[in-house]
């Protein structure tokens, strides 16, 4: 008889259970996330001298260009992306995240103040790597989600900016005036060449814009190097293609109590062509006073265009001061950036700082270019505007 077998022990050990421990990332709570501001204001309040608002809601105003409620409303446009991907290292000093509101305020503070991302970060008690990431993550979520806050107006907003025009400056069927100002820029040894180097022996890049009757861009082009003639720029432009092949600037003529009919047509200074769709003034050379009507409703309409820079540079400081070293192919972005906060302040009844606005013209240092091309069906266009002018 075989002796019988001893049980054998079970080989296979027993994995241990793991104690699974969910781990909460400490973010702000809703009801806590307004004390950045509290914190903000008490800190920087008294900093920058008497310049500041002793009223917070102004002082809100001063340091950020807008309002609460379009603060607000920003918040909501960028909010899911600030929210979804979150860069490393977006911690306060007192180990929380950020909100949303405060990285948009840190990158509002960064555009409007034109301070160093050190400056920035040391008024919100963050360091200068944050700075850099919250600027350029509110840059990228603002471009792809407020484009509906810079295009080119529909058929009713179209007839409105006309008639606007019209009532205004006198100047029937009128779509906008188109300008263009210079970005400084300080560039590193190894990239400067010509092409960056514009006529006043600085390095830039232009912007080009179409605005409104109230100021509001309707058209930007932008990332040409300052060595470009404004002109050229235009021709390379979208908008001069669209204009040309007849998609744009393409609405109902106007016929004038002279009996002529004006198609649609924007106003622009002597660095542009003349041209069917583009009315500049006339030259010193060739002006008479059968002009004079024209040339005082020629001026103010296009002196739009930089009075919109103006504002433009100067609740958005990034822009006016020259800008050192920075990525010739991000700064296009920064710019429109500033363009649609632009708008997005008039588009909710905003009121920019009136202080704000850079004092006289907003390229300081730059004499306009003269371009003395003129087509000839620009020229007719631009003497029966005249001469409707000089009888109404």
């Amino acid at each position: 008889m075989a002796p019988a077998r001893k049980p054998k022990k079970d080989s296979k050990k027993k994995k241990k259970t793991k104690k699974v421990v969910n781990v909460v990332v400490p973010i702000e709570p809703r009801a806590v996330e307004s004390d950045w501001w509290d914190t903000f204001w008490h800190k920087n309040s008294s900093s920058h001298g008497a310049a500041i608002p002793s009223d917070e809601e102004e002082g809100f105003r001063y340091f950020f260009r807008m309002s609460k409620k379009t603060f607000q409303y920003i918040c909501s446009i960028v909010r899911e992306d600030l929210i979804s991907r979150p860069p490393s290292g977006l911690i306060n000093i007192e180990g929380r995240l950020l909100s949303v509101e405060k990285q948009v305020a840190i990158a509002l503070r960064r555009l409007a103040s034109g301070e160093s991302q050190v400056s920035v970060g040391a008024s919100f008690g963050v360091g200068q790597s944050t700075v850099s990431q919250v600027t350029w993550r509110f840059i990228e979520s603002l471009e792809e989600h407020a484009k509906h806050h810079l295009k080119w107006p529909d058929s009713d907003r179209t007839e409105e900016i006309k008639s606007s025009f019209q009532t205004l400056f006198g100047v029937p069927n009128c779509l906008g005036a188109i300008g263009a100002t210079h970005i400084a820029i300080s560039l590193p040894a190894v990239q400067i060449s010509d092409e960056w180097r514009d006529h006043a022996k600085n390095y830039s890049m232009l912007l080009q814009g179409i605005v409104d009757h109230e100021m509001r861009f309707l058209d930007v082009v932008t990332g040409w190097p300052g060595g470009m003639s404004v002109y050229r720029m235009l021709r390379c432009s979208g908008f001069y293609k669209l204009c040309e092949n007849g998609s744009r600037l393409s609405g109902k003529a106007q016929t004038l109590s002279t009996g002529v009919e004006i198609r649609e047509y924007v106003v622009g200074g002597a660095c542009y062509p003349l041209l069917p769709w583009l009315l500049t003034p006339y030259m010193e050379d060739d002006s008479a006073d059968s002009f004079s009507k024209f040339r005082y409703a020629h001026e103010a309409a296009t002196s739009l265009a930089s009075k919109a820079f103006r504002r433009l540079k100067g609740n958005w400081r990034i822009l006016s001061k020259v800008m050192w070293r920075p990525d010739t192919q991000k700064l296009p972005s920064i710019i429109v950036a500033c363009c649609l906060l632009h708008n997005i302040i008039l588009d909710c009844g905003d009121e920019l700082l009136a202080d704000a606005a850079l004092p006289g013209y907003h390229d300081p240092g730059y004499g306009e270019q003269i371009c003395k091309q003129a087509d000839a069906m620009g020229r007719t266009r631009r003497d029966n505007l005249a001469t409707y002018l000089q009888n109404s």
